[in-house]
């Protein structure tokens, strides 16, 4: 059982440490092949990838809970270009905004198909923590807040396959962890072949020692979500000693680096608190304050909800 404390530092790693790996990974998005670990060096503005975590925090906050509605006008209204967002949620906020529901306007992205891109796993890690303790209302949530983006089911399901990973990092200590039986977990929730397909790499992978050209090679370090979800899992599972060490290797795979990190973040700083989280790193986040003190509120209401 945690305690409050344990829970609070949960909730605050998790935030955090999306921003972290967010702002480490910006540098490098695009590097087609993995590089060395010693390139890597904190500094710089977080992406859309933050900023979108902290709209689903906040419209967390405000509604106790989630409204779909309500997400989708924070998106709208915490919206910044110069965070690099694809050319996907800008026509989707303009759908919106000139009638279309939250829940319908993804579906007119790619002739109706919807897009399979990570974009909503990357932000999923407040819908992680919050619904930890309750896996069912989870998956439901985080289908439904992938609808605002991504409609496809391959998107969905990378954010459902995200969030299920935060929230068991929040349930379980260094003392109680076993990355086999986190995988085995997580088979049990997946539904889609290419996502079981990828979790047995990884169940694989943990057994052996791969390069980080066969871990691109198999899992993947592109913007699909099947392509960069798994690979931010195996990052932490295969570092689950330090946020640091995770995060850092889950950078220099390359690709889409900055969400690739900034989901190994999300899971590694839920896992291990806020303390495990380089001093540096923490400190020189843009806007840490703000984003420490609404994950804080996050647990507020979450404690406060429980009773």
């Amino acid at each position: 059982m945690l305690s409050e404390l344990q829970l609070k530092s949960k909730f605050v790693g998790a935030l955090v440490g999306t921003g972290v790996g967010d702002t480490l990974g910006r540098p490098f998005e695009g590097f087609r092949r993995p590089f060395t670990v010693d390139t890597v060096k904190f500094g710089g503005k977080y992406t859309d990838d933050t900023e979108m975590a902290i709209g689903v925090a906040e419209s967390l906050v405000e509604k106790q809970g989630f409204d779909g509605e309500h997400m989708a006008w924070t998106f709208i209204r915490n919206f910044n270009p110069s965070r690099g967002y694809g050319w996907g949620p800008p026509q989707i906020f303009k759908w919106i905004k000139e009638g279309l529901s939250w829940d319908k306007a993804s579906r007119k992205l790619f002739n109706g198909t919807g897009s399979w891109g990570n974009g909503a796993a990357m932000r999923i890690v407040p819908i992680g923590t919050f619904y930890f303790d309750d896996f069912e209302e989870l998956k439901k949530v985080a289908h439904q807040s992938s609808l605002i983006t991504h409609s496809h089911i391959l998107g969905i399901e990378g954010a459902v396959l995200q969030a299920c990973s935060v929230a068991l990092a929040v349930r379980l200590t260094p003392e109680s962890f076993d990355p086999q039986i986190f995988v085995n977990k997580l088979l049990q929730i997946v539904q889609e072949d290419v996502y079981r397909k990828k979790l047995d790499i990884i169940r694989k992978f943990l057994r052996g020692k791969p390069d980080e050209v066969r871990i691109i090679e198999e899992l993947g370090n592109g913007i699909a979500a099947f392509d960069s979800v798994p690979t931010a899992l195996f990052s932490f599972l295969s570092h689950p000693k330090s946020f640091k060490e995770a995060v850092r290797y889950a950078v220099c795979l390359g690709g889409d680096s900055d969400t690739i990190g900034a989901m190994c973040g999300g899971i590694s700083g839920a896992f291990h608190g806020v303390e495990g989280i380089p001093d540096e790193w923490r400190k020189n986040l843009e806007n840490a304050e703000y984003i420490e003190s609404l994950a804080e509120k996050l647990w507020q209401v979450k404690t406060t909800y429980k009773k």
